[in-house]
């Protein structure tokens, strides 16, 4: 992962929104009308409190990011997370130089 990237992904998660939109698609409440195969928008928007132009600008930086992808159903869209991106972005960050103290 290029250092741009890195920096792209690690902005696209800096948001309190966009975590809350990743741990609702890693475990959507039973509650609402999710389904096992991606969380419809409408989910999203019910469960955050937003509005749906908000929730897709924050969902397509997402996508954009590689952190989720988006299928379109008729006149909805669900979101799921993508398998291995959140490893991918780890095993990055475990490889950055780790800070070693300059001698005195």
């Amino acid at each position: 992962m290029a250092t741009a990237r890195l920096s792209d992904s690690l902005k696209a998660l800096s948001d309190p929104v966009r975590i809350a939109i990743v741990e609702f698609l890693r475990a959507p409440q039973a509650d609402c009308c999710s389904r096992g195969d991606g969380v419809c928008a409408c989910d999203l928007e019910g469960v955050l409190g937003l509005s749906q132009p908000t929730v897709s600008h924050h969902m397509k930086v997402l996508v954009e990011a590689g952190f989720v992808r988006s299928e379109k159903r008729g006149r909805w869209v669900y979101y799921e997370l993508v398998p291995g991106a959140f490893d991918a972005l780890a095993g990055e960050l475990l490889a950055l130089p780790r800070a070693t103290p300059t001698p005195a």
